[in-house]
């Protein structure tokens, strides 16, 4: 019955990529639509009130700039309403001001789409740090990687450096996309029994006559955005495992049909922007394999369980699992939410088997599987100029794609954004297991220990916010090194991507000919894959085997 709900589940996720997709091209199309006439006079509104040209065009330079504008005033005003939250209203229960470090981490954390939360959500921040500084920018920077992503695919398409308007593009995803679903998931997750209330916390005696504290507060909304717009981050500390948060099996649907739904249609809606259905079921096809092949190996692994407990007759591993959830929708919850790089949980990763580990740390390492609100489509796109440019060498041919020829300044450009990932991760694991200091936040020492430490960081370079949560991470080293880690990767790759978009651009197109590389094929997707796996191997190998693997030999 698990591998059937598994499987009823995905099929809804296949059903909703192509009306998503198509309703996506209409958002972000020039050309009037219905749309326009239902949103264009908030729209309006908002573009006189930011003084904004609605018609008025960006090269890459001045939209990348625009991002980074944007998103450091963001950063700056959540970082001091954390600091001074004790003196502003809404907060019923008293919480005091936010530390520095902890502080900036977390506003890190919520701008670059990551929500990694070395705190625990309820005990930590007011309500109005909820909504203001949590809520408010797991809007914006879901929005912002749209914007990039259909930025970059103008510059694929384009004749000239023009990307289009940054807030433009930001506003519509917010105001066309965002704001409608999460209304919609919001009141169906009410309706399922989530809390959605300014009220405090409910003080109440048990049976056995023991006081016990109920945290409540505005827990639908935030849901409803954390899942659509993958961030991730929870209310409560135990995120999606918590029953005001994720009360029962419709929820937990809900809750990933919301993570999956516009990562998957994004790379469909791709395929029709170029005016090339093919290249993006190609595409969706590659990171979709992939998925699956994740998706078996952690669904195997947690129902065969850990070989020494089976021994004495307990089969599967249901630690740190729901039971009312099981462990197959624990199973496909961790794919989902590391594929589509959200970070929720419903199960706690760190009490997964060796080989069910390695699920999420992989996809996080790969960080193409769908990926997060435009940035898996970016680094889908990324590996797949990379693999044109070698099969281009191997037949001594230019390479091109869409017609437009891939030279020096892009593979040069690709490769940066490609080898920064493993960069951001390998380094500052190194650097952690070398200090005492950092090593004495590692709960379970040894493999595990490794994977502990190397999860985090992955988590933080991917910007997907999950966690081991065998890790101590509220301590002013990791406050600071995941938070720079978080930076880098996130903005390092938007520039990067946003340069290759530009240089694009103004190239000519190239007319096709008999030895035009095509890649719209079941081919070169075949290719697509064996690269993207061979890449990720080749940086990311040793440092599994010497931890969820070697873990898993050890346990047989």
């Amino acid at each position: 019955m698990g591998l059937l709900q598994v499987g009823i589940i995905v099929i809804i996720f296949l059903l909703l990529v192509k009306p998503m997709g198509i309703y996506l091209v209409k958002v972000f199309g020039n050309e009037e639509s219905r749309l326009g006439k239902v949103f264009g006079p908030v729209e309006r509104v908002i573009y006189r009130i930011m003084g904004v040209r609605e018609q008025e065009s960006m090269g890459w330079k001045k939209y990348a700039g625009a991002v980074l504008l944007v998103n450091f005033v963001m950063l700056v005003l959540m970082y001091i309403v954390f600091r001074i939250q004790k003196y502003l209203p809404l907060n019923p229960d008293g919480l005091d001001n936010v530390p520095p470090g902890l502080a900036f981490n977390t506003a890190v954390s919520f701008i670059t789409n990551t929500n990694w939360q070395a705190y625990s959500g309820e005990n930590t921040l007011s309500y109005l740090s909820q909504m203001i500084a949590i809520t408010f920018p797991m809007f914006t920077s879901a929005a912002t990687g749209f914007a990039i992503a259909v930025a970059f695919i103008r510059g694929l398409i384009g004749r000239q450096d023009n990307l289009g308007n940054f807030y433009v593009d930001l506003t519509r995803t917010i105001t066309r996309v965002l704001l409608p679903l999460s209304f919609v998931v919001a009141i169906v997750l009410v309706a399922q029994g989530v809390p959605q209330t300014l009220l405090g916390a409910v003080h109440a005696t048990t049976l056995d006559g023991v006081g016990q504290t109920i945290t409540r507060g505005l827990v639908a909304s935030f849901e409803s955005i954390k899942h659509l717009g993958t961030n991730g981050g929870g209310w409560f500390g135990t995120n999606a495992a918590h029953p005001f948060e994720n009360p029962t099996p419709l929820s937990n649907v809900v809750h990933m049909v919301c993570m999956m739904l516009l990562p998957t249609a994004l790379v469909y809606a791709f395929g029709l922007w170029v005016k090339d259905k093919r290249q993006g079921w190609a595409l969706f096809t590659a990171m979709g394999l992939i998925f699956l092949v994740m998706l078996a190996t952690v669904l195997y692994s947690e129902y065969r369980g850990v070989p020494a407990v089976q021994a004495v007759g307990v089969q599967g591993n249901m630690e740190g699992k729901e039971v009312r959830l099981g462990a197959s929708e624990s199973a496909l919850f961790t794919t989902v939410t590391t594929a589509a790089t959200t970070g929720s949980v419903n199960n706690m990763h760190e009490s997964l088997t060796p080989l069910g580990g390695f699920v999420p740390l992989a996809q996080m390492m790969l960080n193409n599987v769908f990926g997060g609100k435009g940035v898996g489509l970016l680094n889908g796109l990324l590996y797949l100029i990379l693999s044109v440019f070698i099969c281009g060498l191997m037949v001594g041919r230019t390479p091109e794609f869409l017609g437009k020829k891939i030279e020096g300044r892009e593979v040069k450009l690709a490769a940066v954004a490609i080898l920064i990932h493993p960069l951001i991760i390998l380094a500052p694991t190194a650097l952690a297991l070398a200090l005492p200091g950092a090593t004495a936040s590692i709960a379970n020492p040894g493999m595990h220990g490794l994977s502990e430490v190397l999860y985090a960081f992955a988590s933080g370079a991917a910007n997907n916010g999950s966690a081991f949560a065998g890790l101590g991470a509220n301590t002013v080293f990791y406050n600071v090194a995941i938070g720079l880690v978080m930076l880098a990767g996130r903005y390092i790759s938007i520039i990067v991507m946003l340069a290759i978009a530009g240089s694009l651009a103004v190239k000519r197109v190239v007319p096709v000919t008999s030895g035009t590389l095509r890649t719209n094929t079941p081919l070169f997707t075949g290719i697509l894959i064996m690269i993207i796996v061979v890449i990720g191997a080749l940086t990311f190998f040793p440092a599994l085997v010497l931890g969820p693997i070697a873990e898993h030999m050890a346990a047989l």
